[in-house]
């Protein structure tokens, strides 16, 4: 069943870095374009203030419900397979979301990104689970910095793709409006990424036999028991609760136009910088593990996140004076998000490439699917944390970062704790996981 390359950029993983890099491009496309068009487009008050955070929800509500699911069916099908599934099916979810943006169609579209993440959470088992059957565990960390950091360099492109797009959709003084873009946009990525998928390495089945259990909660339910048989359940939570700080960062940068006076197009530089920053944060983790896995780099990882936050909501933005987007790139907010998007990157990759290399071979579709939703449940409670708190920051939503720092210290201490004497987040024994 694993087919391992000694290389690490063999030809099946840079088929699936590629079709990752698209696929989270298009995520993030429909997802931004559609959070501006909710904060200050044609939708504008649609969804009631701090709107973004109900857009959050429906972005990672399926994730939730689904990923329990398509783990098992990434563990009984060629992950490949189901691969090539989903990219396919991304092609007329991406048109259906044009058609909602062109037509002016809110509920459409929020229809379309519901569709859009469901196809997402079929992928995500897969592509992870893939990881270890497409490289050797010693490259485990190097690929996953690598995975990472093109998603994250795909997160910047379509970010200020996305910017650029929604002025241009919505139309500005000397500026068109151009009806048709995002839904050329994302029918396009989407072609991309299905062509890139072509190019991973055929795999063999999982378990032909496994039973499908069509009840998520009782799958999740009988994996975290699996999983709390050792260290492994701690080790995934700690990678979900990041999913929560970043829900919240990145719905308050969404608030960044009016924190600084500029318009989304030079807001979204923001948005690029974090993406910039967590995939050099990957890379250098991938980097530093070598070809082990250097947990002790998630201790390090959660301190900066501590630590910067709290900077973005205790320091007064500063801008120089310079040309649009350079001053905004060049800004102290700037700096404070690419510092704690760093960071990030050295959080999750250890986390992550635990979670790969300690699940069961035959089961690790399952594991993943359950990590997976784990993640987003906390993202889906960020979404919701967000829309509730948000009403108390209108004046200063830059004041968000306030939660997300102290949220970061809560959550560090507590699994810090957790694993005590383990070495998991010290980095002594990192392979070795004592039974919970």
């Amino acid at each position: 069943m694993k087919a391992s390359s000694p290389k690490l950029f063999n030809a099946g993983f840079l088929g699936l870095m590629v079709a990752q890099f698209f696929g989270a491009m298009n995520d993030n496309l429909l997802k931004v374009i559609l959070a501006f068009a909710v904060v200050r487009g044609v939708w504008e008050g649609r969804l009631g203030d701090g709107g973004e955070g109900i857009v959050s929800i429906c972005f990672t509500l399926p994730f939730l419900l689904l990923s329990g699911f398509a783990g098992q069916i990434a563990d009984r099908y060629s992950k490949r397979t189901v691969t090539l599934g989903v990219k396919i099916a991304e092609i007329p979810i991406a048109l259906v979301a044009g058609l909602g943006f062109y037509f002016e169609n809110l509920y459409l579209t929020l229809l379309a990104l519901i569709a859009l993440t469901c196809q997402s959470s079929f992928f995500g088992p897969a592509k992870y689970g893939m990881i270890p059957e497409l490289v050797s565990d010693r490259h485990l960390s190097r690929a996953n910095g690598s995975i990472n950091m093109m998603t994250n360099i795909a997160v910047i492109l379509g970010t200020v793709i996305a910017g650029s797009a929604s002025v241009r959709y919505h139309g500005a003084e000397g500026v068109p409006r151009v009806a048709w873009l995002p839904g050329a946009l994302f029918v396009a990525t989407a072609v991309l990424g299905f062509v890139a998928s072509l190019m991973i390495t055929r795999l063999q089945p999982g378990d032909r036999d496994l039973q499908i259990d069509y009840n998520p909660f009782a799958i999740y339910i009988e994996t975290i028991r699996k999983m709390g048989q050792t260290r492994l359940l701690t080790v995934m939570m700690a990678w979900g609760y990041f999913y929560l700080l970043a829900g919240l960062a990145l719905s308050t940068l969404f608030r960044y136009p009016e924190v600084l006076g500029v318009g989304d197009d030079e807001a979204s530089v923001l948005m690029g910088v974090l993406g910039v920053a967590i995939g050099l944060g990957c890379a250098v983790a991938g980097f530093i593990s070598g070809d082990k896995i250097e947990p002790r780099l998630t201790t390090i990882g959660a301190a900066g996140l501590v630590v910067f936050f709290f900077l973005l909501a205790a320091v007064p933005p500063w801008m120089p004076d310079a040309r649009p987007m350079v001053r905004v790139a060049l800004s102290n907010v700037a700096f404070f998000i690419f510092c704690a998007g760093f960071f990030a990157g050295f959080y999750i990759i250890p986390l992550q490439a635990l979670l790969q290399k300690l699940s069961p071979d035959d089961e690790r579709g399952q594991f993943l699917g359950t990590a997976n939703a784990v993640s987003f449940a906390f993202m889906t409670v960020a979404g919701l944390l967000y829309w509730a708190a948000m009403p108390a920051f209108t004046d200063r939503p830059q004041s968000m970062f306030y939660v997300s720092s102290a949220l970061m210290l809560a959550g560090a201490l507590f699994f810090l704790w957790k694993l005590r004497g383990t070495g998991i987040l010290i980095g002594t024994k990192p392979s070795e996981q004592p039974a919970g």
